[in-house]
């Protein structure tokens, strides 16, 4: 019997502390769960550029060299529009053997070698020039344009706070509408809104919109050259929007 009543004691000691947990997760209060959205509009003070070599043959030597020989061109061109060495980089080298009918090795075109140059532009202002002086030297790729800002931590600060006053704002007047004022709030998320506009395309097309939040994407757009080897579309410098989502539950009281 001594037993048993022990055993009971232990029993309720040790569900206790659950049974209070459970009751301190569970709130009863009334609730309003609102959203709220700001957008801060800069103007973009740095540019990654994203240029694509493309040359083939026959021969693999041969579509080397004619790759190097426009990737060296390119470079001096970058470098004359007052580019540093520094915010000048090479990389993605591919080479790949076609066939006009891949699935079966039948009927070979040649090798095609593929090459990357990415130009990070601070003065906004070259972007034109230094497009025209790429594609005049050979390049007929654009990987990408990636618009950004130095001080996007601060300008997203300050769009998550205008979002929330947004939200603490709806609360307010849809609370009123219900004979209710709106309490302290028992639950905030911020949603994912995208990073600012980015250029990118395939090898084979080209699209534009919201990028992912980091990286430069493996991507470009085939450059578009009039008879005087000039891009036909100007680059249109607008404005990045940087977005901010949050969601908010507010307690509702009478």
């Amino acid at each position: 019997m001594k037993t048993t009543v022990i055993g009971a004691v232990l029993a309720i000691v040790l569900t206790g502390p659950a049974w209070s947990q459970q009751a301190q997760m569970y709130d009863d209060r009334p609730k309003i769960t609102v959203t709220g959205e700001a957008v801060v509009n800069v103007k973009p003070d740095k540019i990654v550029i994203s240029f694509g070599i493309e040359t083939w043959d026959a021969d693999i030597t041969v579509a080397k060299q004619k790759n190097n020989d426009i990737l060296k061109k390119s470079v001096a061109a970058v470098k004359e529009c007052g580019i540093p060495e520094k915010d000048i980089q090479t990389d993605q080298l591919s080479i790949e053997p076609r066939w006009s009918d891949n699935y079966v090795k039948k009927n070979f075109i040649g090798y095609f070698v593929r090459n990357t140059v990415v130009v990070t532009l601070s003065e906004v202002g070259k972007v034109e020039d230094l497009v025209t002086s790429a594609l005049q030297s050979g390049v007929n790729y654009i990987h990408g344009l990636d618009f950004q800002t130095t001080e996007f931590k601060e300008y997203r600060e300050q769009a998550r706070e205008l979002a929330l006053k947004a939200a603490k704002e709806k609360a307010d007047k849809m609370s009123a509408v219900l004979g209710q004022t709106v309490g302290v709030p028992i639950q905030i998320n911020e949603n994912y809104s995208g990073s600012p506009w980015r250029y990118w395309s395939s090898w084979y097309g080209w699209d534009w919109g919201w990028g992912r939040s980091s990286g430069m994407s493996q991507v470009q757009v085939q450059a578009d050259r009039g008879s005087s080897g000039e891009i036909t579309d100007t680059v249109a410098l607008g404005k990045l929007s940087i977005r901010a989502n949050v969601s908010v539950t507010f307690e509702l009281k009478k």
